[in-house]
């Protein structure tokens, strides 16, 4: 029966292809969301990069924020710059209902994660408000860490963190100082379900690292060993 279930479903991806072919969201190209050429010209962030925030500075040091701040959540990674294809990918995805470059993304994050060692037992995406979620219909920080929990063969558990209160979008903040304020109190954890877990953090663009913050903090709450953020995008540039 699985077996059939299985060639069913690889029947229907073959004609859902067909009906709607994978465009490359870059070029346009046919044949995948983001063709080779695109994927190779997507800016990676790379080292140096401050040990906890994750964000890049040639010193390699704990950066200015991270030294005045008493941080809950343990580190902060992303794989790629938040402009060009990357922006693209997630703009798609986001605002054009392109939930099918989930399972892509979600490769990048695994290619990612082969050569970082960030402690995971368990992925936790970060929760939209019921509010938006019935706007957008789907959250595209849970599609993400659904393809990258098979490929990890870890559990995500996305009903245990909430959004208790409504908060304008983090693009529409000004600064940093606006950021990490818009945030305050906006996240809940339900109940215990994650104590002792080492939690890892899916959220698809970072800027201060003020929602991933915010969420630690609750999840160190109510008990979890460690948390760290993963996210594909860092958008450096909006980043002060």
């Amino acid at each position: 029966m699985v077996a059939l279930l299985s060639k069913a479903a690889r029947i229907g991806n073959m004609a859902l292809d067909l009906l709607y072919p994978k465009l490359c969201v870059g070029c346009g190209k046919e044949g995948a969301f983001i063709c080779n050429s695109c994927y190779r010209s997507m800016l990676r962030i790379v080292p140096p990069v401050c040990p906890l925030c994750g964000t890049p500075q040639a010193s390699g040091v704990l950066c200015y924020h991270c030294i005045s701040h008493l941080m809950a959540i343990d580190g902060i990674r992303s794989a790629f710059q938040f402009n060009g294809i990357t922006r693209k990918a997630i703009h798609q995805m986001k605002y054009g209902n392109l939930r099918a470059i989930a399972g892509c993304l979600a490769e990048q994050l695994f290619d990612f994660l082969a050569s970082h060692d960030i402690p995971a037992g368990v992925l936790v995406p970060v929760p939209l408000h019921p509010k938006r979620l019935r706007e957008r219909g789907y959250n595209q920080s849970q599609l993400i860490a659904e393809k990258l929990a098979k490929k990890m063969g870890l559990p995500v558990i996305s009903n245990c963190l909430l959004r208790n209160r409504p908060t304008p979008p983090q693009a529409r903040t000004q600064n940093a100082k606006e950021r990490w304020a818009n945030v305050i109190g906006a996240f809940i954890c339900q109940d215990n379900r994650l104590s002792g877990q080492k939690v890892l953090l899916i959220d698809d663009v970072t800027t201060s690292g003020a929602t991933l913050e915010a969420c630690a903090s609750v999840l160190k709450d109510a008990g979890v060993a460690s948390v760290w953020g993963l996210t594909l995008a860092r958008d450096i540039q909006a980043s002060s």
